[in-house]
């Protein structure tokens, strides 16, 4: 199997390169170099595809049996690599996310909820009066039809993955949870700890992707662990667990939280109220071939990679992201003292968490 893997150095793009590697497969990968370094195996090609003559001069080392596009953001680009490579790939394989719905994270979604209108051949400006999710979200809806425009549905897959976590992660998510676990005390944690969560581990989204494109698998599909694969209970506690430092989770209702002017999904990472965040239907995939690993489990790796030396590999306009996440420890003992005090004084707000 010769696969094509356009990134391919850092988080999902690594993820798949290596499971790729362990399969035997030839592996090419294309990208600038300037974010990590290559992995050991592959056929590295250096090149931009903002540049069309990069974009040719890779299609020339082809054929391949399938291209995996882990870096697509806007819609030209992407338009220009399906045209060049059209040709000599089987079969197409885009990452795309679940920002492409208009619903998320406001509504339940499946596959078939309604995408933002953006077209084929956008650019990276398209869209910029969404705000920067409503962009992001736009450039990937467009980024997916500039594929099926080129390849066609029938030889190319759509994968809409939503939180990503796992070893490498450089968001700051799962890493600022364990990070905050490991030094102990009071940990303000926003109830109620039975709030379902979905997030997927980095490594079952690579072996989906591998799977999509050795079985040639088409259509579309929400890559999510399914709705009642973990809580936010299971997060913490899994943090408390691994990191062995006696921390006392201090579950606090989210109506006061939000009363506080808590920044969701950063001040807290994962923690966010809107009631479509974590309600992604993903049951197309499992019966595709995604399989979810405990959510325990990437706790416990990524926990290692952490202690074992692994620092996050940020690319372009990533940088700082990890720096956006988390909760000053001044601000969560100030929050914890203002709850137990509310607590005490009969005003909980909205009631136990």
């Amino acid at each position: 199997m010769r696969l094509l893997i356009l990134g391919g150095t850092w988080y999902l793009g690594r993820a798949i390169g290596e499971l790729a590697l362990d399969m035997g497969w030839s592996v090419t990968t294309f990208n600038r170099g300037a974010s990590a370094p290559d992995l050991a195996g592959v056929e590295a090609v250096r090149g931009d595809r903002e540049r069309i003559e990069d974009l040719r001069r890779l299609a020339r080392q082809g054929p391949w049996d399938a291209v995996i596009d882990t870096i697509g953001f806007v819609p030209k680009q992407v338009l220009n690599a399906a045209t060049a490579l059209g040709s000599v790939v089987g079969h197409y394989v885009f990452l795309s996310s679940v920002n492409a719905y208009t619903g998320w994270p406001n509504e339940a979604l499946d596959d078939t909820s309604t995408l933002f209108a953006c077209p084929p051949n956008a650019n990276a400006s398209f869209g910029v009066e969404l705000g920067y999710a409503g962009q992001y979200g736009a450039l990937k809806a467009g980024c997916e039809r500039a594929v099926v425009s080129v390849i066609g549905a029938e030889q190319s897959a759509v994968l809409r993955p939503g939180v990503i976590l796992g070893p490498r992660e450089y968001v700051g998510r799962l890493t600022w949870w364990l990070g905050r676990a490991a030094r102990g005390g009071r940990l303000l944690a926003p109830g109620p700890r039975s709030r379902p969560i979905q997030p997927v581990d980095v490594r079952d989204v690579a072996q989906f992707a591998l799977h999509c494109a050795f079985s040639r698998v088409s259509g579309t599909y929400n890559v999510t662990a399914p709705m009642d694969h973990a809580t936010f209970g299971d997060l913490v506690d899994s943090c408390v667990a691994v990191t062995r430092a006696g921390t006392e989770p201090v579950w606090v209702d989210s109506d006061w939280l939000t009363g506080q002017g808590m920044q969701q999904w950063t001040e807290l990472p994962l923690w966010r109220t809107n009631p479509g965040v974590w309600k992604v239907d993903s049951r197309r995939a499992v019966a595709a071939g995604l399989r979810c690993r405990p959510l325990h489990e990437t706790v416990v790796e990524t926990w290692a990679w952490m202690n074992s030396g692994g620092t996050a590999i940020t690319g372009d306009g990533e940088a700082g992201r990890a720096a956006d996440h988390g909760l000053p420890p001044k601000r969560e003992r100030e929050l914890l003292l203002a709850w137990q005090q509310a607590r005490q004084a009969g005003g909980k707000a909205g009631g136990p968490a």
